[in-house]
């Protein structure tokens, strides 16, 4: 067990055992979750080479900082922007195949903790969320935006989607009529209508689901992540394996459709009689179920309660 081993000041990564294991077979991963760069730091001590990825200049900086050795003897790199965008990016990432990836979904200890940042319903946080300096293919640039300009159908889409909220609707409304008074700025006024609308028992579980939902919208989290897993696989070897730790029960619903579907050998439409499609599948999941972390990890990182980590191996020659 690695236990805290590749926690750093900036991140504590999730899973670091079972990741090492799904990757075992690999020798060039790409690492698309950055971050602290826990996990490339040991996928690199297992002996790997290592791309990562991470459209938070704070993390790239962090990360090449502590991994500085395996970059001088050429066994680690950095490339900063969002993956769903750089991986079919010969320029950035070379066109050579890998035969492992790795997605770490979510947000890192250093940004939940940086209040400027305002991924956090601490207390005065300004309502940002920003990961980067680009924020994907949303025309929103802030969490403040999206509260004080989303209509009330999109803020329903929101709340609902991507917070799992049954009181969407009255949610939404709410925001509606604060906003005509005042503009949301800080983290304080989206509580307040959380509050107004949930009642005085709504607690930290109802803020950070909620707060999450803005976050997965300005950051076009789940849109950029359906783009970039058949972009991750078309990217692999043959053999070669995707692990994706996810957080959010969209997330992983994502990652678990993908999964199933391109390890069946015929996605024809029900009436069609004659297979008209590939008529093989392209691999197989490594998982039967997502892994959780252990009560161990747990205890130690609390953030390694809601990881569900899904792998899938593509298949090892081509038709």
């Amino acid at each position: 067990m690695t236990g805290g081993r590749f926690d750093s000041s900036y991140h504590a990564p999730v899973l670091v055992d079972e990741v090492l294991a799904a990757l075992e077979s690999a020798h060039r991963v790409i690492d698309c979750t950055l971050g602290g760069g826990g996990h490339s730091l040991a996928l690199l001590e297992a002996g790997k080479r290592v791309v990562g990825i991470d459209r938070d200049p704070q993390a790239i900086v962090a990360a090449t900082a502590r991994l500085a050795m395996y970059a001088a003897d050429g066994r680690f790199r950095a490339a900063e922007g969002t993956y769903a965008d750089l991986v079919t990016d010969a320029a950035a990432l070379g066109a050579e195949p890998f035969d492992g990836a790795l997605l770490d979904l979510g947000i890192s200890s250093h940004q939940i903790d940086d209040e400027t940042r305002g991924f956090s319903f601490r207390e005065g946080a300004p309502l940002d969320m920003r990961m980067g300096g680009a924020v994907g293919r949303t025309e929103l640039a802030t969490a403040a935006d999206v509260l004080n300009e989303s209509d009330e159908r999109e803020l329903i889409h929101v709340f609902k989607t991507y917070g799992d909220e049954p009181k969407a609707s009255r949610l939404a409304h709410e925001v509606a009529r604060r906003r005509a008074n005042r503009p949301f700025v800080t983290s304080d006024d989206f509580v307040g209508a959380i509050r107004a609308v949930l009642g005085a028992r709504s607690g930290p579980g109802d803020f950070a689901r909620l707060f999450q939902a803005l976050r997965i919208v300005v950051n076009d989290e789940l849109d950029g992540l359906a783009r970039a897993l058949p972009a991750l696989r078309d990217r692999l070897a043959p053999g070669g394996v995707l692990a994706v730790i996810a957080y959010h029960s969209g997330e992983d619903r994502i990652v678990k459709h993908a999964f199933r579907e391109w390890s069946m050998s015929c996605v024809c439409p029900p009436k069609h009689l004659q297979c008209i499609c590939r008529g093989r599948p392209l691999g197989a999941p490594l998982t039967k179920k997502a892994v959780t972390a252990t009560a161990e990890e747990t205890a130690r990182n609390p953030r390694a309660r809601s990881a569900h980590l899904r792998a899938w191996r593509k298949a090892a020659a081509e038709d």
